[in-house]
């Protein structure tokens, strides 16, 4: 079988790997779709492999992996700006809900993760873990398209285009999860909504299957007060506790948004090994409260990043989340050194790969894993003087400045054009969208 090689050739490589090495003067060497070497510049020319090898220079560039978004509603980027400035129950109850049951196809879901993905490549992100509907043709839009996804199986007790009641969101629930093993890009989780919109049987029997198949569960968890507040009012329960007595406290668990926390939850979510994402932007825009994540992080948990749904962020950028992440722990905390650049680069990378199970896979450039990175353009007035990458990706970089990116070894984007993707399209096809969900 003919093998095919690519050599990337930038000026840093930042690996985040367990020593967080920062390495120049180095090229990446890619096997097919996997990283088969991290090899000086001098000496690339007695590989094997370089006179089979495409050779890419990427002058002024940092090489670091592709941007995990460990939570978002892709599909709902068509409904972008169509409820702002308002509280979270508000904007759901008022306009979100009835805006899906009124749109909400096949159709939709896939027009509107193709806008979702194509955004996400443009600004650095390889791979996502989505929640909504239609999963099994969101999985097949992103199989097709090269965009590496967790789809979430979703779980409501109220009836939807997708379903009628929670036993019919589980029976295809099993059938997408059976259909995606045997895509490429495509992994699955247990995505019931959240606490307030399922039932006891439901999530008993998500921790059941999560536990036998080995899957993640993806839940919105403790996002305001006010959710918290209620449950206590109708269960007598906070909604962590009620988690922990249906058996979803685990590592299996990535609780999305966290707001509201306790001492005593943030230890047994702690001692759970429970991965969070955390928000910042969207929680921001509804007011919903804010993640203790310097808290988090000193205790030893898995923290990662999430843009949440276009709809309520309003965009998916990763790069803008990552510097809003780190400012906001900042001021919160009136610590400057809280959640420094490394940190916050780690959750954006391998520690959302380690919450969907991918970390063998994904989320640091190694020898071994999926060829997923990104290539930013540093030249800019932005980014200059440079003097450290780390920091300058955080603090200062542009979403714009990203130039190229590689999924499972393929490039999407070189030099800040799409290679498979046509956008004068899929922006043609949101205007369409626009215009009928305006009237």
């Amino acid at each position: 079988m003919q093998h095919r090689y690519q050599i990337l050739k930038p000026d840093w490589i930042i690996t985040v790997n367990a020593d967080f090495e920062i390495l120049q003067d180095c090229a990446v060497v890619i096997e097919d779709n996997r990283v088969q070497s991290l090899t000086s510049t001098d000496e690339i020319q007695q590989l094997p492999c370089f006179a089979d090898a495409e050779v890419i220079e990427l002058p002024g560039r940092v090489l670091l992996p592709g941007l995990v978004n460990s939570h978002t509603h892709a599909s709902m980027s068509l409904l972008r700006g169509i409820a702002d400035d308002l509280p979270l129950m508000q904007w759901l109850g008022e306009h979100i809900w009835p805006a899906e049951a009124k749109w909400v196809d096949a159709t939709f879901c896939v027009d509107g993760f193709r806008l979702a993905a194509a955004e996400m490549i443009r600004s650095g992100t390889t791979c996502m873990n989505d929640m909504y509907f239609f999963a099994d043709e969101v999985a097949r839009c992103a199989e097709q398209i090269g965009m590496r996804v967790v789809v979430g199986l979703i779980v409501l007790d109220f009836p939807s285009v997708w379903a009628k009641d929670a036993d019919e969101y589980l029976h295809k629930a099993l059938a997408v999860h059976d259909e995606v093993r045997g895509f490429r890009l495509v992994d699955s989780a247990f995505a019931p909504h959240a606490p307030y919109t399922v039932a006891d049987g439901p999530l008993r029997q998500i921790a059941m299957y999560s536990n036998e198949l080995d899957v993640p569960v993806h839940m919105h968890l403790h996002e305001t007060a006010g959710e918290v507040a209620e449950a206590e009012q109708k269960n007598g329960q906070r909604p962590i506790e009620r988690l922990d007595q249906l058996n979803l406290l685990n590592s299996n668990l990535i609780a999305v948004h966290m707001t509201e926390l306790n001492e005593f939850e943030i230890e047994r979510i702690a001692e759970a090994g429970v991965n969070v994402v955390h928000c910042p932007e969207s929680n921001l825009k509804l007011a919903s409260g804010i993640c203790p994540l310097t808290t988090l992080l000193d205790n030893g948990i898995n923290v990662c990043l999430g843009t949440d749904g276009a709809a309520s962020n309003d965009d998916l950028d990763m790069l803008g989340e990552m510097r809003t992440a780190a400012l906001l722990a900042k001021g919160i905390s009136g610590d400057a050194r809280a959640c420094n650049s490394r940190q916050v680069i780690e959750m954006a990378t391998i520690n959302g790969a380690r919450a969907l199970g991918m970390a063998d896979r994904i989320g640091s450039i190694e020898i071994g894993k999926c060829a997923d990175m990104i290539a930013i353009d540093m030249r800019e007035l932005n980014t200059q003087p440079l003097y450290d990458p780390v920091s300058s990706v955080i603090y200062a970089v542009s979403s714009r400045q990203v130039s190229d990116v590689w999924i499972d070894g393929v490039a999407q984007l070189r030099d800040g054009e799409f290679c498979h993707l046509d956008a004068s399209r899929i922006i043609a096809n949101a205007a369409s969208w626009a215009q009928k969900i305006r009237g």
